[in-house]
């Protein structure tokens, strides 16, 4: 359906009518075929997908996006209380991530959902190394935010509905991309509907439909994988020392685990009396392990006390829990023609450090960017030779994460007695030697790139 609009639409008449009466159609082959001009065209309405949107039509471009789920019918009048005190799956958002939300007028919006990280604490269990990232040290308001992802994507999704220069079309299935010189065509179906191919036009398409991305497949575009024979325990706990903004990095034998802050059940994460005690943990253990975690939390929270210590408190209860099996997948390339792979699409990294998503968002921000000077020197917004472009300017940046988040899951997780040594004075040393902090914490910032 067609859902910036308040009318259910029940077939594909009635949905070619409503989008004439909003101007997007522009030519009907006959009463089931659509085609529809649109400078922009979004595979993939998650997180990303509806970031782009809006990052686009704070510059004036409009899109069309499409998401094969179905969106849920959301009111800004409905209750923002967190219905799951423990039940809840969060992100890491990157200082650099929050700016961007700040550039779009939406952080306001996010931020009661939001807890700062003021601090961050790294460790090895059962070795001495140790270091510590302090805002104060480094003259930083913080380090990021860590918010539910229930709560960013309602707010993602009620700011897209609202906004005019966005159209949002949800349970649709694409099954062809076709390219010309001078445009894409997408082909995609609704989910449950049988009926003829609709179809849209556009002057770009861009895909962020997650890492196994249909576009992706039906441009031909290869990957590399790597399978780190992990899998990522995700959940929420709590303990009963209040967190004060601290976020505990730790590393054990079985891979990288993290404890970050979140909000009280009704308070404001940013909040300087809060006194949280809900935790954020992404738990890493070897492949075929998680069933235990997943279905004891007497188990979970002890394995989580004897990782942690007393750093965090004692765990004294956990909520629901998913199990992500964790494979590396990078895309062998990210621009064909006139389409760009983004988002998991592009780039699926491993968990440690939080940086997948806030890499995501850097190069949504810069293809926004680069498309609005297209669009004020009246140029083709889907010029093949701009797009190639994006692509080359955002290779450093996306080579220097993956390196990082590879680096740090086999460097803390090899087992030879030297190489053990050698990370944990790796970590004295950065806590203590000058001039070392400023850059990683730059870096960890997303204000580098």
């Amino acid at each position: 359906m067609i859902q910036n609009t308040d009318v259910n639409l029940s077939n594909a008449k009635d949905k070619v009518e409503n989008a004439v009466e909003k101007n997007v159609v522009k030519n009907i082959a006959d009463n089931s075929k659509a085609i529809t001009a649109q400078q922009v065209l979004i595979a993939g309405g998650g997180h990303v997908g509806l970031s782009f949107a809006l990052l686009l039509a704070n510059h004036g471009i409009a899109s069309t996006l499409l998401e094969k789920n179905s969106y849920p019918t959301i009111s800004p009048k409905d209750d923002d209380n967190r219905s799951h005190y423990l039940d809840s799956r969060n992100t890491a958002l990157s200082r650099r991530t929050v700016q961007i939300y700040q550039e779009i007028g939406l952080w306001d919006e996010l931020q009661s959902h939001a807890c700062r990280i003021d601090a961050v604490q790294v460790s090895e269990q059962g070795s001495f190394g140790r270091a510590q990232l302090n805002k104060a040290e480094e003259k930083v308001e913080s380090f990021g935010q860590v918010i539910e992802n229930a709560w960013l994507g309602r707010k993602l999704l009620l700011a897209a509905q609202h906004e005019p220069l966005i159209t949002l079309i949800d349970n649709a299935n694409v099954s062809a991309v076709t390219q010309k010189a001078d445009g894409v065509t997408l082909s995609f179906s609704y989910y449950g509907e049988e009926e003829q191919a609709q179809q849209l036009q556009g002057s770009v398409l861009v895909a962020c439909d997650g890492r196994d991305s249909t576009v992706r497949q039906l441009l031909d575009i290869g990957t590399t994988t790597y399978d780190y024979q992990q899998t990522a325990i995700v959940g929420v706990v709590e303990t009963d020392k209040a967190h004060e903004h601290v976020a505990i990095e730790r590393f054990s034998p079985a891979g990288p685990l993290a404890v970050l802050p979140l909000t009280d059940p009704n308070g404001d994460g940013n909040d300087e009396y809060q006194n949280g005690y809900r935790r954020s943990v992404v738990w890493v253990c070897p492949k075929g392990e998680e069933k235990r975690y997943l279905e004891d939390d007497a188990h979970f929270l002890q394995t989580l006390q004897q990782a942690f210590g007393q750093r965090a408190g004692k765990f004294i209860a956990a909520g629901r829990r998913g199990a992500y099996p964790l494979t590396r997948v990078l895309a062998d390339k990210q621009v064909d023609g006139r389409c760009v792979v983004m988002g998991n699409a592009a780039h699926t990294l491993h968990p440690v450090a939080g940086q997948g998503f806030n890499l995501c968002m850097r190069d949504a921000h810069v293809l926004a960017q680069m498309m609005n000077a297209q669009v004020l020197k009246g140029a083709d917004i889907g010029d093949p030779t701009l797009l190639k472009r994006y692509e080359k300017a955002r290779l450093s940046d996306q080579k220097r994460v993956i390196r990082f988040c590879d680096a740090v899951v086999h460097g803390f997780t090899h087992p030879n007695p030297v190489i053990k040594l050698a990370r944990n004075v790796a970590l004295v040393a950065f806590d203590k030697l000058p001039n070392i902090k400023p850059l990683v914490a730059t870096y960890a910032m997303g204000l580098k790139s």
